[in-house]
């Protein structure tokens, strides 16, 4: 009997291509699928692809589905619809939205007897479990969160779906002086435009299109609105050349006071050369976790804040024990 966890791939981007990469790296699943809106001859993969007109057909074979899609228009209308008829793990990264992305899940899963993991990834993600477990350690303190330098996969989505656009990426790019500050001991009191600028680069279909393209980049709600945002346009020879690597990180940094007035610092950081490959990483782990949680009967929508870290690995609890704590 195979007891491997049965996934299925929703989206064939980098995030997509990244899951089924992941894949081969976790014996204890099996690919049922790809699902896509493309045309289904186009995707270069040995894996079976099918037009996801034809995913609910396979709402007895796969265990968990893995939502590959953007976070500005795919996932707030795939996410809840999904959810009705499968266990779904997703990456949803509009962190001003997720309570009403997460409410929205949770009324469809709910209803179907369903689980549905939103916003893993690794911010949201795992970024989200340092700042739990950070001022949960020293309550008396300040979290700061800073990205880059790296690409944005959330942002550069984003701008790809404005008119006129045929490619583009976005570098988000933190504050060195504000990490320094913050390391020697002071507090600032920093909004998230101070601990980062945002720089772009796009290609247009129409050069002369760019002002337009700019002015619906930099008016972006959630994404650019209130950043100092720069936008430079270049040619499709250029952006490939210089533009298409996937690197990014960042820190999660506490500091603050025990009561003796101690200083005390943590940190939990990230370097990535590839971005999509280590969120569809995490995507993958907490896959794991809920195809138990539902094994267990649960129902609804979760957080990575709901999920016991021992259900990440393939491993036993005896060989954790042993092995890792």
């Amino acid at each position: 009997m195979d007891n491997r966890i049965r996934v299925g791939i929703v989206g064939y981007g980098n995030l997509g291509k990244g899951v089924e990469l992941a894949l081969k790296q976790n014996p204890d699943f099996i690919l049922k699928g790809i699902f896509t809106r493309r045309d289904v001859s186009s995707l270069d993969t040995d894996s079976k692809v099918i037009h996801i007109s034809e995913i609910l057909d396979y709402k007895d074979d796969i265990d968990v589905m893995i939502l590959c899609g953007g976070s500005a228009n795919d996932l707030p209308e795939q996410g809840p619809m999904l959810a009705a008829h499968f266990n779904t793990v997703d990456s949803y990264d509009n962190h001003n939205n997720i309570p009403q992305y997460f409410d929205s899940v949770n009324k469809a899963a709910s209803k179907a007897n369903k689980v549905s993991l939103i916003s893993v990834g690794w911010d949201p993600g795992l970024f989200s479990l340092a700042r739990l477990l950070f001022e949960s350690v020293l309550p008396d303190g300040e979290n700061y969160t800073f990205w880059g330098k790296g690409v944005s996969q959330g942002h550069s989505d984003a701008i790809r779906r404005i008119e006129g656009v045929k490619a583009a990426v976005q570098y988000t790019i933190p504050s060195e002086e504000a990490i320094e500050r913050i390391r020697a001991g002071d507090n600032p009191k920093l909004e998230a435009t101070e601990r980062h600028t945002r720089v772009c680069y796009v290609v247009p279909y129409d050069m002369n299109d760019r002002d337009r393209i700019e002015k619906e980049i930099k008016s972006m709600p959630n994404y650019f609105l209130g950043y100092d945002t720069t936008v430079h346009f270049i040619s499709e020879e250029e952006f490939i050349k210089n533009h298409t690597k996937m690197p990014h990180g960042g820190w999660v940094i506490r500091t603050g006071t025990s009561e003796n007035n101690n200083k005390q610092r943590m940190e939990f950081s990230l370097s990535l050369e590839s971005n999509p490959e280590f969120t569809s990483s995490v995507l993958v782990a907490f896959a794991r976790a809920v195809n138990r949680i539902a094994q267990e009967g649960k129902k609804g929508a979760f957080t990575v804040f709901d999920i016991p870290f021992a259900y990440l690995s393939p491993r036993s609890g005896e060989e954790l024990r042993k092995e890792l704590l």
